[in-house]
């Protein structure tokens, strides 16, 4: 393969299946357009303050992935740790949206960037797990922190993890064993010449739309928004 940009969705799909990343890359099918309800998920992060106001019925009608009054306490309890350190006014009001950052090695979009210090936001639409972030998420993260280093010549420790549908946030600290992690996605990337091996955890064939084609048997049906 060559050695142009990866991309940021080739990175975290590496992570998550290195073969269901060689099927996207080489299929002519494969769809690349994230489907109309990822956006509708994705602009909920920019409305926070107007949704932790909203009736409940108003909430119920949102993309949001729990009931309404649990959403509401989960996302107030997310402003009130953040508030303090004028976190959560930073992410409500980010410096910039959707900027396509284009690093040293990969590329692709930062959902808002913050400042002082510099960081990055990744936007997931689907659910965080019960701590932490899932892992070919966080390798995500670190290329959207190494590309926006390097376009700004500055070091950039933090990334931060949106899940608006859950109203949950989370950070990804750049330690050394997540961009070793990275690293890893990124050859694995950069060598595929043919179908990998498949993964020996068979639940993450379950929504994948190239399980018929990669010859492992599933019977449930294509996830559209996220994987894990």
């Amino acid at each position: 393969m060559s050695r142009a940009h990866v991309s940021f969705s080739d990175l975290r799909t590496a992570a998550y299946c290195p073969r269901k990343c060689y099927y996207q890359r080489t299929s002519d099918e494969a769809d690349r357009e994230p489907p109309p309800e990822v956006e509708s998920i994705r602009a909920l992060a920019m409305r926070y303050e107007e949704l932790l106001a909203a009736p409940a019925d108003a909430l119920e009608a949102e993309p949001i992935a729990v009931p309404a009054a649990r959403y509401r306490d989960r996302l107030a309890a997310t402003r009130d740790r953040l508030t303090d350190d004028g976190h959560w006014a930073r992410l409500c009001e980010p410096v910039d949206r959707n900027v396509l950052a284009t690093g040293r090695h990969c590329r692709g979009i930062v959902h808002k960037v913050l400042e002082d210090p510099l960081e990055p936001v990744v936007i997931s639409t689907g659910e965080p797990p019960e701590q932490g972030v899932w892992e070919a998420q966080s390798v995500q993260a670190v290329g959207a922190a190494k590309a926006l280093a390097w376009e700004h010549q500055t070091s950039v420790d933090r990334v931060w993890l949106e899940y608006p549908a859950c109203g949950v946030v989370r950070t990804v600290d750049l330690t050394t064993r997540r961009k070793a992690r990275y690293r890893r996605a990124l050859r694995t990337v950069r060598e595929l010449d043919g179908p990998p091996a498949r993964t020996s955890n068979r639940s993450k064939c379950k929504s994948c739309e190239f399980a018929t084609q990669c010859g492992v048997r599933t019977r449930t049906l294509r996830s559209l928004l996220d994987f894990r």
